[in-house]
């Protein structure tokens, strides 16, 4: 068929106007959200939050010291874990500027929070979430999804050989294992920043703080249990941190479509499609630190998380209208997708999980 003039310059303002409408689009439904009261930041949303984490940890602490010597520490550890990483969640908001309005109080919460509590580097942290944001499962850009012990993508999987290629042909039945290794991985990336990153805003504050954290508290519970239940007990810790970490973070994006390096996808249709919420209402939203409303907090990653579940209805709306994805499953259900996805990559299959509505934006 023959194209004429006319035709090829409809064409070419069909794609020029292609971007405007989807920008309209993101605009607009950034107006419904603001105009419904939901972008406000305040502090007070967050205070029943601290206030019940340090009750908690003072609970925590008064368990500690009158178990005693009896292996039913390893269960106050798994408090301990579980502690951790809902303070890690504290640490993400004020990383995003979800908690104050002031960026330099939320970067000064989240790196006191980050490095003295979680053992987590906020500097490291920042810059590599930071680019996750921008491009959630865009091949070679977001580095969640870099390969490394697990392979995320089918070309990383294709080239291994031996051991390597046998363990990604069943890398999914490994994943929640391979988790307890996770929070010594993100303590070694926290050191490992510190020292070696170069220009790194307050280093000396980070150091010192992962210090505190790394070797002073590890050194207290030995010095208060021993060094045979000491150890085990910072083992549990670490392994349950690790666990629950990964596990929250990992449904929000794996096995959901894949977007090659150069392709054109606009803002909103990238976090949108890339992304997936945990169904379970205020109890999911409580375990999850609001990390179930992926969709919503990668449009508005600024919004206070306690405002997401409250911004949902107005953004499953706008999809439906726009004729957008919306993926929502359960979390069980997640950690199966999760699962499999990882056995289909190591497996070689070339596009797993393909998502017609991104096929679109591949460059021919």
């Amino acid at each position: 068929m023959t194209i004429t003039q006319d035709t090829a310059s409809a064409t070419r303002s069909e794609r020029k106007s292609a971007p405007n409408r989807q920008t309209n689009d993101f605009f607009e439904l950034a107006q419904r959200v603001k105009d419904a009261g939901l972008m406000e930041r305040g502090a007070q949303s967050y205070i029943g939050r601290v206030v019940a984490l340090s009750l908690s940890f003072i609970g925590a602490g008064t368990l500690l010291v009158l178990v005693g010597d009896s292996w039913w520490q390893l269960a106050v550890a798994v408090l301990f874990g579980v502690l951790f990483t809902q303070v890690a969640f504290l640490a993400h908001d004020a990383a995003h500027q979800q908690v104050f309005d002031s960026g330099r109080k939320n970067d000064r919460l989240s790196r006191i929070v980050g490095n003295l509590v979680v053992g987590m580097s906020y500097g490291w942290w920042a810059k590599k979430h930071g680019k996750h944001h921008a491009h959630p499962n865009v091949i070679g850009k977001d580095g969640d999804i870099a390969p490394g012990t697990l392979a995320f993508v089918p070309e990383d999987a294709a080239g291994r050989t031996g051991i390597a290629a046998w363990f990604g042909k069943r890398q999914g039945w490994f994943f929640f294992p391979i988790l307890t290794l996770f929070g010594f991985v993100l303590h070694y990336h926290a050191v490992h920043t510190v020292i070696t990153t170069k220009n790194l805003k307050h280093r000396w504050t980070e150091g010192t703080f992962l210090a505190i954290r790394l070797i002073g508290y590890p050194a207290a519970i030995i010095l208060l249990l021993g060094p045979g239940l000491g150890a085990a007990f910072v083992a549990v810790q670490v392994a349950v941190f690790g666990v629950y970490m990964g596990s929250t973070f990992a449904p929000n994006h794996k096995g959901m479509p894949l977007i090659p390096k150069d392709a054109k996808v606009d803002f909103m249709q990238r976090q949108i499609l890339t992304s997936r919420n945990v169904r379970g209402g205020r109890i999911m939203n409580t375990a999850m630190g609001g990390l179930n409303y992926q969709i919503e907090h990668h449009l508005f990653p600024r919004m206070a998380s306690p405002n997401l579940r409250k911004v949902q209805p107005l953004v499953r709306e706008f999809c439906e209208e726009r004729g957008i994805t919306y993926t929502e499953a359960g979390l069980v259900e997640s950690w199966v997708i999760v699962v499999r996805y990882l056995n289909r990559v190591g497996l070689g299959y070339s596009d797993p999980m393909d998502c017609p509505v991104v096929s679109q934006f591949r460059p021919r």
